[in-house]
């Protein structure tokens, strides 16, 4: 899936006449972080976008800010993102508003999510964005469905909340202070899962046959990668259930990419 979408991005950037930049802000040292951006690197070149890692190192939310205003004024950038984990006193909500909403190809800027809610056209968090092609793909019927998300965050939970709405699902949103998870998360044909926590969702949280969209990445002592959900234990109930690594996370790098190309042939046309 992630394949056909960087092989329509590579098509669409034929048509330009410049190489678009995407930027990639990194205000903290932190090996997980450096893999991922690593990984944004090379998807982008083997599409034709030239990716410009910035590395600050403990910087103060005033620095973050400057250095995103930059990005976003320097015509040769087309697309920008802050990455995570943000250091101590920086929230992304604050350094976020700060990224043109031209060039906020991974909607950190809380106006795209007001956009996003406004149903106008926008770049949603490319995770979000990420679960909606992944059900998109597998033709999971959305109009009617009920659809639960598990997480509210402005980078994941929100956005895809608000991008099943557009698709006529009826949506629920769970987070750390819902009564009776299990209860609500059983009664859907779409459960998408993003908390962060290893394993938290169990067989019981789960209806028979549901479509379950995996979206965590925790990294385990070995090195690797668990989701959110205990895969052993959902995989013999749910109709389908994406997997860790290998699942919501190669799209999401497809469709920052996607969003990078998009924002360059916008920019281009508004001159």
């Amino acid at each position: 899936m992630a394949a056909s979408i960087t092989s329509g991005v590579t098509a669409a950037l034929a048509a330009l006449d410049f190489t678009p930049t995407l930027a990639v802000l990194v205000p903290t040292r932190d090996e997980a972080t450096a893999w991922y951006v690593r990984s944004i690197e090379r998807a982008a070149r083997k599409v034709g976008i030239a990716c410009r890692v910035v590395q600050l190192d403990d910087p103060t939310p005033a620095e973050v800010a400057a250095r995103l205003d930059a990005l976003s004024a320097d015509p040769s950038v087309h697309g920008v993102i802050c990455q995570t984990p943000l250091p101590a006193g920086v929230t992304l909500d604050e350094v976020g508003a700060h990224i043109d909403p031209r060039k906020d190809v991974d909607g950190a800027n809380p106006a795209s999510l007001g956009r996003l809610a406004a149903g106008l056209p926008t770049y949603p968090p490319a995770t979000a964005a990420a679960v909606l092609e992944v059900l998109r793909h597998e033709r999971v019927p959305l109009e009617g469905a009920h659809a639960v998300v598990v997480g509210r965050s402005t980078v994941v939970g929100k956005p895809a909340a608000l991008l099943l709405l557009e698709e006529n699902a009826t949506v629920t949103v769970c987070h750390s202070r819902t009564a009776d998870l299990a209860a609500v998360t059983s009664s859907a044909d779409v459960l998408v899962v993003a908390v962060g926590r290893p394993g938290f969702v169990g067989a019981e949280h789960v209806k028979p046959g549901a479509f379950v969209v995996d979206v965590g990445t925790n990294p385990t002592p070995d090195g690797s990668l668990v989701g959110d959900v205990d895969h052993a234990a959902v995989a013999p109930v749910a109709g389908r259930l994406t997997p860790v690594p290998g699942g919501v996370g190669p799209v999401t790098t497809a469709m920052l990419l996607r969003h990078t190309a998009n924002a360059a042939q916008v920019i281009a046309a508004d001159g």
